[in-house]
């Protein structure tokens, strides 16, 4: 399994990425109070995850964001639509869940290699 790379989170049992025949699955949740600043700040890791192994929010290929309240699909749409490339736009699905205490919002993507 040497052809997989992986890059160690901080939760026991996951990664924050793992990278394997040119493609890289990320991970992210953000620490705030609201889905807004969860949002903005999960988007800022998931960026920094991308860079590291070798890709950019411009090579996402698909995108599936869970939300714990689906009311607020608009103020995280807000903050999403404001990073994500205009001509780079993913497939994705937004579905609500129940998530970990405290997390309003989880957002797990895939991306190609640079």
């Amino acid at each position: 399994m040497s052809d997989i790379k992986r890059y160690p989170g901080n939760a026991k049992g996951r990664c924050r990425a793992v990278e394997h025949n040119g493609y890289i699955w990320v991970v992210g949740v953000g620490a705030g109070d609201t889905v807004t600043e969860q949002t903005h700040n999960m988007l800022a890791l998931v960026e920094k995850h991308l860079n590291e192994a070798g890709s950019n929010k411009h090579r996402i290929l698909e995108t599936t964001i869970y939300l714990t309240d689906m009311s607020k699909k608009d103020d995280m749409d807000a903050i999403w639509c404001d990073w994500i490339p205009d001509d780079g736009w993913p497939c994705r699905a937004c579905v609500g869940t129940d998530l970990a205490p405290g997390d309003l919002v989880e957002i797990k993507l895939i991306a190609a290699k640079v």
